[in-house]
């Protein structure tokens, strides 16, 4: 391969610490990749070193590396003992689920939806730590345990969820609240069944998610709503991590037909929390 070209930086591009989907290394990693596309480099271009690119993009070498690492994963770089990284490609529809545009921006339509479920699951879980009532609660108990009744039944556990999310909603006593929910709920049940299905292949990821719900239940039983509002943001922001960390044949089998299956339409199906 060409390795004349070295490939470096004019300036420092430290990544915003603020929310967007997705880990810090993921997002480093996009950033590399966006400057590797700007400046057209060819396969066989060598990147500056593990510590520069660190430094540029001010990150720890662990992050830098672990953003190495998923483009790697991709069949965007290839690593060299003694050498570092260097390109070899730049177009990542030639190696994501065999060049599916479809699948591809299915996945980021599912990033997007988290990142406005996001600021709606916070407010709403905070709202219902502020006012629930001891029967709401029990309704709210009550649709947590059915999660894991349907999915120790063999479900995907995808009604379940979404009701769990229903029933918070309707406990702020907002129909505005509701109604913002059940807008979404054709989007939020196909983009649950993607992450779900995620999920389901990682034991880690499914106690993470079994993790995050107790976490917005308990702190609407401590009715601090404080707790609940960060409790509601930790889930939505470990379920795009857990979407960017999907490996390529996921995409390429169960996770890029789920994906695709997100559709633009309204959704005007109406549910209670406690069917």
């Amino acid at each position: 391969m060409n390795t004349a070209r070295l490939f470096t930086f004019s300036q420092s591009n430290q990544i915003n610490t603020g929310f967007v989907t997705g880990t810090l290394a993921s997002r480093v990693a996009e950033q590399l990749l966006d400057k590797m596309r700007a400046d057209d480099l060819a396969p066989g271009t060598r990147l500056p070193s593990e510590i520069a690119m660190a430094k540029h993009f001010g990150v720890s070498r662990t992050v830098m590396r672990e953003a190495i690492a998923r483009l790697k994963a991709d069949g965007l770089l290839e690593t060299r003992r003694g050498s570092g990284a260097f390109v070899r490609a730049t177009d990542r529809q030639q190696t994501l689920v065999d060049g599916d545009r479809m699948t591809e921006e299915s996945v980021g339509a599912l990033l997007n939806l988290i990142e406005v479920r996001r600021g709606v699951e916070s407010e709403v879980a905070a709202l219902a730590a502020v006012r629930r009532t001891p029967g709401q609660l029990a309704e709210i108990e009550h649709a947590l345990r059915r999660i894991d009744e349907a999915v120790a039944a063999g479900s995907d556990g995808v009604e379940e969820d979404a009701r769990l999310h229903q029933c918070i909603a309707a406990t702020t006593g907002n129909p505005y609240w509701v109604r913002i929910i059940e807008m979404f709920a054709q989007h939020v049940r196909s983009a649950v069944r993607v992450t779900r299905a995620n999920e389901a292949r990682r034991d880690d990821f499914s106690r993470q998610v079994r993790a995050e719900h107790e976490q917005i239940v308990s702190a609407i039983a401590a009715r601090d709503p404080d707790l609940a509002r960060a409790a509601a943001t930790q889930h939505m922001e470990g379920a795009a991590q857990r979407v960017r960390a999907a490996d390529r044949d996921f995409w390429r089998g169960e996770g890029g037909e789920l994906a695709r299956q997100l559709s633009p339409a309204e959704s005007d199906a109406k549910e209670s929390c406690a069917g």
